[in-house]
């Protein structure tokens, strides 16, 4: 299927067109039938002479039902511009065609409506032109008649051929489906509107609705007044919701892909158009069928930050346009270009970030978004419409190269001034780390450590943790010295002071297995354990405290400490009278 708007003048035939193109009646509602002038969207269809089928989505061209115009260009990827032969170019089909500029619409056609009442040269003449100049650029021209019904066959030659040229849909994108209307069937609950541009459908499918936090899931699915299991893009699609209410929606809000898409009220945009610094500081923000007002804050001469009333589904490299309501007037489009920028608190900080969005043009790119955000979740990238092809760092999180080789290089740089200002601690703390380096997420730490750095309980430290600061290590040469012949003696608390051992130096020592902690202020060396079993294991089995301390030639201060942690490890077992024995 094939989607294209209407757009043009109020009365100038758009619906008459519809109407002798289909056989089908576009205008919905009874007031729009007398009137004779649609005021809200219609939607009708045909089947072109190749067999491919066109839909048609007929705005309103009266300049009070411009927004409900915009609903219906918003999604759709091309445009059948009509233009009057008898009234030529009117004030709605310079806006129309503003707007269509604005969202950047490149496919279109001319259709010259009433060629039967005046010479349609002139009106194709001067239609030509103006579209010309904007994004549609030269497009074919064909007058016809609803009336008479002259000029039909060819304009349906001239929509198979747009339709020929239009570029293959999405059909693996994310669903971003735009409401465009919403009602109540009885039997069947809330049905939506709108037109799928990219991605599939499918019965069953659970999807998100923009702004909410609980899923929606699709009942049921018709295009074309079908039911169908399945419907790919591009194609104007009606969605039974289950369980929804019907005032949980309406005109403007999406139906996503879950987890696919960024909600934001902060956008940086590149305009086209008015200059920035000429655009008021409120407007409305016209993106798929949604319109919203937005604060605006220039940045450079084309790029302003756009702060919105509420949270919308955007993608850098979005579409939309600006339009002031109290002015009937399109200020200009606007691409998307960043859909999380950062905050501007300090001064000069809007110049700066419009320097940096000059060299951007819209067109995702997984580099340059790491470059400027140097650490990003690849789930976030994602969201943003950012194709991701990396390798994460860590977990899911992406990093540019150059700003995680610089991390690398200041975590060996924060180590070694810790250990510098703390020589007895065993390295620094993971956590005073990440909070050193601002990073988000501890397993970047980890993922950034690497030989000869180490974690260890924690920290990290140099792999060679476990050689001694030169002056503890000079006091447990001393007590080696001093009690090597008497293994199981621990030197008393005072002289450990003055071997230069305090409470830290200990630490560090016993952290480092040059030490063995029984007890506060009660020390060995580290192979008293082995040495003791051996001497345990030469006594009459079971043995007492007593023999024990006299075999080991140490006192009760050292001895019972020792043989609690012999017993605790198993070396010895301790027997309902108190006596112990060796377990070999």
């Amino acid at each position: 299927m094939f989607v294209v708007a209407t757009a043009g003048h109020v009365d100038h035939g758009k619906s008459t067109l519809v109407r002798s193109l289909t056989g089908m009646e576009p205008d919905r509602w009874a007031e729009e039938r007398r009137r004779g002038m649609t005021i809200d969207l219609g939607f009708a269809w045909t089947t072109l002479p190749s067999g491919a089928t066109m839909a048609f989505v007929d705005v309103p061209g009266h300049e009070r039902f411009v927004p409900n115009m915009l609903a219906g260009v918003g999604p759709v990827p091309a445009a059948l511009v009509v233009v009057a032969a008898d009234e030529g170019w009117m004030p709605q089909s310079a806006e129309h065609l503003a707007a269509l500029d604005a969202l950047g619409v490149a496919y279109g056609l001319l259709a010259v409506t009433r060629a039967d009442l005046a010479d349609p040269g002139p009106a194709i003449a001067h239609a030509r032109a103006e579209i010309a100049a904007t994004s549609l650029g030269a497009v074919p021209a064909v007058a016809v008649s609803g009336l008479t019904g002259a000029g039909l066959p060819d304009l349906r030659a001239a929509l198979d051929q747009l339709a020929a040229g239009l570029p293959a849909p999405a059909v693996d994108d994310p669903v971003r489906l735009w409401v465009d209307r919403s009602f109540t069937v009885r039997g069947s609950g809330t049905v939506v509107t709108g037109t799928l541009g990219g991605g599939r459908l499918r019965v069953g499918d659970e999807l998100e609705l923009a702004g909410a936090d609980e899923p929606v899931r699709v009942r049921g699915l018709h295009t074309l007044g079908e039911a169908r299991p399945e419907v790919t893009a591009v194609a104007r699609v009606a969605v039974n919701l289950r369980g929804t209410p019907r005032d949980r929606l309406g005109r403007g809000d999406a139906l996503l892909t879950p987890g696919r898409f960024h909600h934001t009220d902060l956008v940086d945009v590149r305009l086209t158009g008015d200059p920035a610094a000429d655009l008021p500081a409120a407007l409305t923000l016209h993106v798929g069928s949604a319109a919203v007002p937005v604060r605006v804050r220039p940045l450079g001469p084309d790029t302003v930050r756009l702060r919105l009333a509420r949270p919308l589904p955007l993608l850098v490299g979005d579409r939309a346009l600006l339009r002031d309501p109290g002015r009937h007037h399109v200020t200009g489009g606007v691409r998307v270009l960043d859909v999380a920028p950062p905050p501007l608190a300090r001064r000069g900080a809007a110049a700066a970030r419009a320097q940096a969005l000059a060299g951007l043009d819209g067109r995702p790119d997984l580099a340059g978004e790491l470059r400027r955000r140097r650490l990003v979740r690849a789930g976030a990238l994602i969201r943003m419409g950012v194709p991701v092809h990396a390798a994460p760092v860590a977990g899911d999180w992406l990093a540019d190269p150059e700003h995680w080789r610089r991390l690398g290089e200041q975590v060996t740089e924060e180590v070694a001034r810790h250990a510098r200002e703390h020589p007895l601690e065993p390295g620094m703390p993971v956590d005073a780390l990440r909070q050193r380096l601002a990073l988000p997420d501890r397993a970047l730490v980890e993922a950034l450590v690497r030989p000869p750095l180490r974690i260890h309980a924690g920290r990290v430290g140099a792999a060679s943790a476990d050689v001694l600061p030169e002056p503890v290590a000079r006091a447990v040469q001393r007590v080696r010295a001093e009690y090597g012949d008497r293994p199981f003696r621990a030197p008393e608390a005072d002289r450990l002071v003055d071997l230069g051992l305090g409470p830290r130096e200990i630490g560090a020592a016993v952290r480092a297995g040059a030490l063995l902690r029984l007890a506060d202020n009660v020390v060995l060396l580290p192979d008293a354990l082995d040495g003791a079993v051996r001497v345990l294991a030469g006594l009459p089995q079971p043995f007492t405290l007593s023999a024990a301390r006299q075999a080991l030639d140490t006192t009760r201060r050292v001895a019972v400490p020792l043989l609690e942690l012999l017993d605790r490890r198993g070396a010895t077992r301790r027997l309902p009278d108190d006596a112990r024995i060796v377990v070999t």
